[in-house]
């Protein structure tokens, strides 16, 4: 029955890794405490949206696409973008034009990176966060770790059977060891299974409240090619291609070709 032993020890691992992604899981499902009295509506903005569904660099993509859709700015298919109307109506407007040097003329993959690490959007994101509606720091992080470590536990199982069927045991038969051993891996591969469902409906920045009214607003007004659309889908929502073209400028490594337009 030496092989026991090692059924002890996969179960150890497991049962360790298990309880460590559960805890993230469980920690990343409960709002801060005070959070009923903090949300005082039950909506989102634009800006909140966009940052809940695709953190800073999408609230930079919704800003430029909303001022080149009210001729304030003016964005090229070959990634530059030129300031038209040089008054910002709100602080991420501002953190835009803040970006542009004294031409007025800039790659819209600067514009995007300056105004996603403006002050503007940290702000944005301590509001969220504070509401319960944004994942607070390390959430995501720990999430994954806790994926890493029952990955890690079920190649423990695993390696624990190979090794269980190494030692003889002539009272214990081979499809014996292998029925105990089934019940560990079944439980890991489960919460692997279940990790990865829920992890398709994270956006990797909403909480489980920010989520839900993030499908609540695709419900109501994500119509493609919206601002609403772009804020919770990002680019694949931008209906012309060419604009599509300017704002992915820097997502695959592009430099734009040349000033102007």
């Amino acid at each position: 029955m030496f092989w026991v032993l090692f059924l002890l020890l996969a179960w150890a691992g497991l049962l360790f890794a298990c309880t460590r992604l559960l805890k993230a899981a469980g920690e990343l499902a409960d709002p801060p405490a005070g959070t009923a009295a903090r949300r005082r509506h039950d909506e989102l903005n634009l800006y909140e949206a966009a940052y809940l569904a695709g953190g800073p660099e999408r609230v930079a993509e919704l800003t430029l696409l909303s001022m080149q859709r009210q001729r304030r700015l003016l964005l090229a298919h070959t990634g530059w973008a030129t300031v038209v109307d040089p008054v910002g109506r709100d602080p991420h407007e501002c953190s835009v034009l803040g970006a542009f040097g004294p031409d007025g003329q800039e790659p819209v993959t600067s514009v995007r990176a300056v105004a996603a690490r403006d002050p503007a959007v940290r702000a944005l994101a301590e509001r969220l966060g504070e509401a319960g509606l944004a994942l607070r720091d390390g959430a995501q992080q720990e999430i994954s770790a806790g994926i890493r470590a029952v990955r890690q536990a079920t190649l423990l199982v695993l390696g624990m059977a190979v090794a269980a069927l190494c030692v003889p045991d002539p009272g214990t038969t081979t499809g014996m060891i292998l029925c105990w051993f089934a019940l560990p891996l079944i439980l890991a591969l489960g919460c692997l299974a279940i990790a990865r469902v829920e992890g398709h409906a994270q956006s990797g920045w909403a909480s489980p409240d920010g989520r839900r009214l993030l499908v609540q607003l695709g419900r109501e007004r994500g119509v493609r090619g919206s601002l609403t659309a772009v804020a919770l889908r990002g680019l694949r929502a931008v209906a012309d291609p060419e604009l599509r073209a300017a704002l992915a400028y820097g997502r695959r490594g592009r430099i734009p070709r040349q000033r102007g337009h």
